[in-house]
């Protein structure tokens, strides 16, 4: 029987009440959140005296000391025992250096228990980060310490060899404890942020650029980009005996006769006698798979470091900017210097709140900061939004004749077929090129600025185009940028590379019986001088079109070379004095394959790029035709051991 209107829609409406209440979800219950999580930090709640600490081998798909084995990768954990941490993120350190060498500033190794179990880690992450809910893991790579395999210095081995322990903490991999019990990550969210100083950072580097699920975020800190740049400028070389092969004897961790071949075919293939850029480089070079990149990148260098040059985070930097790689800067006047050693307080602080938002998730606004910070004079600092400076440009600024003493440096081109003359003196030392440039010296030619009549910001990499004729077929030319002017100065060429190790300590992070939280305390080494050398840069004439196919030149014919001095950034007050001095072959810094040339410059057709911003003072290059009188009696000079012709060894 049909129902009535008035009571068939009061049903249906009934009837949808019903279903409402019957299919609507229940109110999202939010997660609690663990103990180490209150707001948007992390906070040290876990016992790290009672931590776990083990030891696990993480099976690689290489075997490159052919053994018929797979090469197995050491590592070394410490992690929250307490349950109540839940699964938690991994700070990972992949060194050459826990055993043969050390690190930071007080060279410290790891250290074992009788039955193996590792007590003591190198650096401070370990003791600040696992009482905050994070796991530390210290590898080692390939062919050092407890790994098998041999190093092969940011070849396929390392980077595969560490990308590996990423995978294995992702449920991608395989490892096994001392006594063979395979051994599973179930413990970690399998969210990985790697960090290093010089060599650590630069596997970081090229770890990163495989596209390896799993790494969040790399904190590269005076990192190689491409090792070739290490080793070699423009085909000049920085040392033949320091080469990698040496590197790789050097760390070494294996018997000798295991991974002496692997030695003597990295010698062959790096192809010293040529400085060729070729396969090998190539392999070892991260900044084409920048594109790869998926992790977010904390760069820190040292504009004045003189072991890794700039010209490692700067091809990187513009490399993951072209590619959108979320980034963050920060640029010091240091040398090889970690930033826990020149600006300790506000380096940690930075360093969690990163950690705590690329691996904890949690909201606490860094990505909203500006993105680059830079050192402006010792221990002033300054925010910017990012580098190079906004509005960067290149400016090309003309070498004249001047009055026979010195060059000037000027923007109205010269008269083309204005040229000067260098005679190849190998034994000149920066000491004696940079200073009096008023004096003439033979080996050496200076061009200056007018007094500065404002502020110029150079920011950026500087590019040099010199026109040369030249009675040999092959030399190297030289190049610097030189700071005239007094003024206090970061003391970057002394024995701490710009700073001085106190008697003090500080402590960050809790310790145990046998791992200690403190450091010993640092200070800033400065010095006041009247002249600094900003940046360099060389080349091999013969490599001047291509690194890979060096052509000899014809003597007495002209040719123009182009290269690239190290990135730099530096405001340079009013009153200050810009200097570009030019020699030949530079054997403080470099090994050349030729000297004793004779260079003829034709100053109408060579050109200095100077990278300024549109910040005032872009434009106060004031011409002038006789260059000004500038005296320097206290210069800032490379020590001893800042020379190239010392063994090449990336250490922090």
């Amino acid at each position: 029987m049909a129902l009535p209107p008035l009571r068939r829609a009061v049903l249906v409406a009934a009837a949808a009440v019903l279903a409402g209440l019957v299919i609507a979800p229940p109110a999202a219950v939010a997660a609690p959140r663990p103990p180490h999580v209150q707001g948007t930090r992390t906070v040290p709640v876990y016992d790290y005296s009672n931590a776990i600490r083990e030891s696990v081998w993480v099976t690689t798909r290489l075997d490159n000391d052919g053994d018929g084995v797979p090469d197995k990768v050491a590592v070394d954990l410490v992690r929250p025992r307490e349950a109540a941490a839940g699964r938690v993120p991994v700070i990972m350190d992949a060194s050459p250096y826990y055993q043969c060498c050390g690190r930071g500033n007080e060279s410290e190794l790891k250290e074992y228990a009788a039955d193996g179990t590792v007590t003591k880690f190198p650096l401070f992450y370990d003791n600040y980060f696992v009482p905050r809910g994070y796991a530390f893991a210290a590898v080692d790579f390939n062919g050092t310490s407890r790994s098998t395999g041999c190093g092969d210095v940011g070849g396929r081995e390392e980077i595969e060899g560490v990308k590996a322990v990423i995978d294995w903490l992702n449920g991608r991999g395989r490892a096994a404890y001392a006594d063979g019990t395979p051994a599973r990550a179930t413990w970690t969210t399998g969210k990985v942020g790697m960090i290093g100083k010089s060599w650590d950072g630069s596997v970081a580097n090229g770890v990163a650029a495989t596209g390896v699920e799993g790494l969040e975020t790399i904190v590269p800190i005076s990192a190689i980009s491409s090792w070739y740049d290490y080793y070699r400028d423009n085909g000049a070389l920085y040392t033949t005996d320091g080469g990698p092969h040496w590197l790789s004897g050097y760390v070494n961790g294996r018997p000798e006769e295991v991974c002496q071949p692997v030695r003597d075919a990295i010698l062959t293939d790096s192809d010293n006698a040529t400085g060729s850029f070729n396969a090998f480089w190539a392999e070892r070079n991260f900044v084409p798979d920048a594109r790869k990149v998926k992790a977010s990148v904390f760069v820190v260098h040292g504009i004045n470091d003189g072991n890794v040059e700039p010209k490692h985070f700067a091809q990187w930097w513009d490399a993951l900017a072209k590619n959108r790689v979320p980034r963050k800067i920060w640029l010091s006047q240091e040398g090889h210097v970690d930033p826990f050693d020149f600006r300790r307080s506000e380096w940690v602080e930075t360093l969690h709140r990163w950690f705590d938002y690329w691996l904890q998730d949690l909201p606490n606004g860094i990505m909203r900061e500006p993105m680059s910070t830079i050192e402006r004079a010792p221990d002033v600092w300054v925010n910017e939004p990012t580098w190079p400076a906004r509005g960067t440009f290149t400016l090309p600024v003309s070498l004249g004749a001047g009055d026979g003493t010195a060059g000037t440096l000027n923007l109205t081109p010269t008269r083309p077929g204005t040229a000067v003359s260098v005679v190849d003196d190998p034994t000149l030392r920066e000491r004696t090129l940079v200073a009096n440039p008023n004096t003439p010296i033979a080996g050496r030619q200076v061009f200056l600025s007018a007094p500065l009549p404002r502020d110029l910001r150079i920011s950026g990499t500087t590019t040099i185009s010199l026109r040369v004729r030249v009675d040999k077929p092959n030399t190297e030319l030289s190049a610097r940028l030189v700071d005239y002017g007094t003024a206090t100065r970061v003391n970057y060429q002394g024995s701490g590379e710009g700073i001085r190790t106190l008697t003090t300590e500080s402590c960050y992070g809790a310790s145990s019986p046998t791992d200690d939280a403190c450091y010993r305390d640092t200070a800033k080494d400065v010095v006041m001088s009247d002249a600094a050398v900003m940046t360099r840069g060389w080349v091999d004439a013969a490599h001047r079109d291509s690194l890979s196919h060096p052509t000899p030149l014809q003597p007495g014919r002209w040719y123009t070379v182009n290269f690239d001095l190290m990135a730099h950034d530096v405001v340079l007050p009013a009153g200050r004095v810009l200097g570009l001095v030019l020699t030949v072959s530079d054997t403080q810094y470099t090994v050349p394959t030729s000297t004793g040339a004779t260079v003829q410059v034709d100053l109408g057709r060579s050109r200095l790029g100077l990278p300024v911003s549109l910040a005032p003072g872009a434009t106060a290059l004031a011409e002038t035709a006789v260059a000004p009188t500038v005296s320097a009696v206290n210069v800032t000079v490379p020590s001893t051991k800042m020379d190239r012709d010392l063994n090449r060894i990336p250490i922090g």
